[in-house]
């Protein structure tokens, strides 16, 4: 038999890119450079140059490491990896034991009638939402119904995640094909634009790329020039900029940041839609990775996708003219008041979820359990909110943490899982953080203003500005 090839830690890290992409799954190392017929798409690339063995076991099912074989180049020499020492190869095998318990409980199993009753649920609110279009002609009760909209697009996109995340079904089809459903027919957005953003943002969580050639950065804290979540990201554009400078609206925006939050929020979905909708119809991506998996691959279900989005906008259209009814300005206010609700109710999860807790350089990244739990926070009632309500209103992502750590675990599972996941974290004295709906909001704010400042105060010393 032929000699194992062996490699150094510092090796691997220099094959970070698609056309050179080396990753290490359980000690053994795997060349997948342009390997995009990845049946999970570009994200195998936001772990080039790095350790995959536990994103790759939280995405996929049993087995699944077979279709590995073919890229195998050699094994890691464990000991070049500087930060493993004992205690951290002791930690890895912990939290891996906790996962085989999960399975061995039978945690990641869905109970079908569950997620019947939240799809129809949803379906409950749209049609209370489209009576009150059809049998009134108030237009306090019409407002009442954009806004009953907006909550019942912000559900169906904790449905779509769930189905999406393969929580629901073991064969992945019928998971896509619900999601189709729940994404595109009823919110207009583009599985395959929420698939590559999503599974790039669990895979990095909270990272900034280690170069602008790699593609190991989180598209979820890509915001800028609107949003920064670290000085280094704030001051990111100037190598964008001929004179090395910010420009005029990198200033504006950074520095007024935390009061302009909210707004950004409201006009969110806006964004996303037009996003799905150019990735769908091959007019443009959002990201590099999106890009190169759509010039690469394609969509998935080119028909499906773009039959469902229009679709989308047939019905979404009809409602907001109240069916032939109302004016173009009514229907446009009608239009924008349940997609800017929409937009602000999900940002507000999302922004609970990540927003002013760690961030990451992509090279300079812990072990994944330590990623995903000091990236996450978790929601929890106070202020005058039940947890029931925010069981509810966050669609199992109150459970942020844990479910960061175990994205196939159904919903209904994730507070059973939760006290096992805080409870190892507590043995091993990792960070875990929780905070209710307001204290939680309060701290984005504050970690907004203070990178603003921080920006203003680096500029100012820079020299004149004006």
């Amino acid at each position: 038999s032929e000699e194992v090839v062996k490699y150094t830690w510092s090796e691997v890290q220099k094959h970070r890119t698609p056309s050179d992409a080396w990753v290490v799954y359980q000690n053994k190392v795997y060349d997948v450079s342009d390997w995009h017929e990845h049946p999970g798409g570009a994200v195998v690339f936001t772990h080039a140059g790095d350790d995959m063995t536990d994103i790759f076991a939280a995405f996929h099912a049993a087995g699944s490491q077979a279709m590995m074989k073919r890229f195998y180049i050699g094994d890691l020499i464990p000991e070049s990896v500087a930060y493993r020492d004992e205690r951290q190869l002791a930690f890895e095998k912990g939290y891996r034991d906790l996962r085989a318990k999960l399975v061995m409980m039978g945690m990641f199993k869905s109970n079908k009638l569950f997620y019947a009753y939240k799809c129809l649920s949803n379906i409950c609110l749209l049609l209370a939402s489209v009576s009150l279009v059809v049998y009134t002609d108030n237009v306090i009760l019409h407002v009442v119904s954009a806004l009953i909209m907006g909550l019942f697009f912000q559900q169906c996109g904790w449905l779509a995640h769930d189905f999406l995340h393969h929580q629901v079904f073991r064969k992945r089809k019928y998971g896509d094909l619900a999601g189709i459903f729940w994404g595109n027919v009823m919110q207009g957005y583009s599985v395959q634009w929420w698939k590559n953003k999503h599974n790039g943002h669990h895979a990095v969580t909270n990272l900034h790329s280690s170069s602008a050639l790699t593609q190991d950065g989180d598209p979820d804290i890509d915001t800028m020039p609107v949003l920064a979540w670290s000085l280094k990201q704030a001051q990111s554009y100037r190598e964008l900029s001929a004179d090395g400078k910010d420009t005029a609206l990198t200033k504006f925006f950074v520095s007024n940041q935390h009061i302009l939050y909210f707004p950004i929020l409201l006009v969110a979905r806006l964004s996303w839609m037009n996003e799905s909708f150019k990735l769908a119809f091959n007019l443009g991506a959002a990201t590099e990775n999106a890009a190169l998996e759509m010039k690469v691959r394609g969509l998935q279900y080119p028909i499906l996708e773009r039959a469902a989005i229009i679709l989308h906008y047939i019905w979404m259209f009809s409602v907001s003219s109240g069916f032939g009814r109302f004016s173009f300005l009514y229907s446009v206010m009608y239009f924008m008041i349940a997609t800017c609700s929409c937009g602000l109710l999900l940002a507000i999860v999302f922004g609970l979820g990540h927003n002013g807790m760690s961030t990451y350089d992509a090279d300079n990244r812990p072990d994944f359990w330590k990623l995903q739990v000091t990236t996450t926070r978790n929601v929890i009632g106070g202020h005058g909110f039940s947890q029931a309500f925010v069981d509810w209103f966050c669609g199992g992502l109150q459970y942020q943490v844990d479910h960061h750590l175990f994205p196939t675990l159904p919903r209904h599972n994730l507070a059973k899982a939760h006290k096992l996941v805080k409870s190892f974290c507590k043995e091993w004295g990792v960070q875990y953080y929780e905070a209710d709906m307001v204290v939680g909001t309060i701290e984005v704010l504050q970690h907004l203003k203070k990178v603003g400042n921080q920006f203003v105060a680096d500029f100012l010393l820079d020299g004149p500005t004006m």
